[in-house]
């Protein structure tokens, strides 16, 4: 099968991050989470003392290099050569400001130029919020993962629970809805369903149907009409 570049974008807590590892482990691609690297980004302001309210303040320690690298093979995040995959998974204000800096253009062009590094060769999935429409509009498949906002904090409470944090349901729906409020209305890339993406609502789907769709979609000539009503 040809090699192909593929965009998964989506909110906070509709999976996409597990249809993307998914996706790149059956295929044989490479994963890469720019979500995680906003997270480091975020880390690393919050280890330097930085107001994150301060975007002149996030630019300026920017300018210093921070090396955010991201291992595809065991899919951990490695900062200035440390591993941060912990911290930045299980760090509730990490969790709180990652909007903030993800808003700021600097950070944004910063990581772009990152992302842009992974791609030069085919075979990659990536996912996040602008992947279709600013790091790859050119990527062979685009896919934009919803679920309902019950389905949603559902699944980030499990999510939690299972790495030992013991967090309430109104704390999590009210960090969904904050995010997709930031998400979708900053300056710089705000999350947008590219006009060629294939939307996929996962509320019903286990994560093997999820990802059975979207091999679907991939194969050149499908027999995917059972996915039909799943796809938007």
């Amino acid at each position: 099968m040809k090699r192909i570049n593929i965009a998964i974008d989506g909110y906070s807590g509709c999976g996409k991050s597990t249809l993307a590892k998914n996706l790149a482990s059956d295929l044989g691609y490479v994963f890469i989470d720019t979500g995680a690297m906003y997270r480091g980004i975020t880390h690393y302001c919050l280890t330097k003392g930085v107001d994150i309210s301060n975007q002149t303040a996030i630019s300026k320690i920017i300018e210093d290099g921070p090396n955010l690298i991201f291992e595809s093979k065991s899919n951990n995040l490695l900062l200035n050569g440390d591993d941060i995959e912990k911290e930045i998974r299980n760090n509730r204000s990490i969790a709180s400001s990652v909007s903030q800096v993800a808003s700021v253009p600097s950070v944004r062009e910063y990581l772009k130029q990152l992302q842009l590094k992974y791609i030069v060769d085919k075979g990659v999935v990536m996912e996040g919020r602008d992947i279709g429409t600013v790091i790859m509009p050119d990527a062979e498949l685009k896919i934009f993962i919803t679920a309902t906002l019950d389905e949603r904090v559902s699944r980030r409470l499990k999510q939690l629970k299972g790495q030992g944090e013991e967090v309430s349901e109104g704390y999590v729906r009210t960090n969904l809805i904050e995010r997709d409020r930031a998400d979708a209305s900053r300056d710089a890339a705000p999350l947008r369903k590219a006009k060629d993406a294939i939307a996929i609502d996962t509320t019903t789907f286990s994560k093997k149907e999820q990802l059975e769709v979207v091999k679907a979609l991939l194969r050149p000539i499908t027999n995917a009409q059972e996915f039909l009503p799943f796809i938007q």
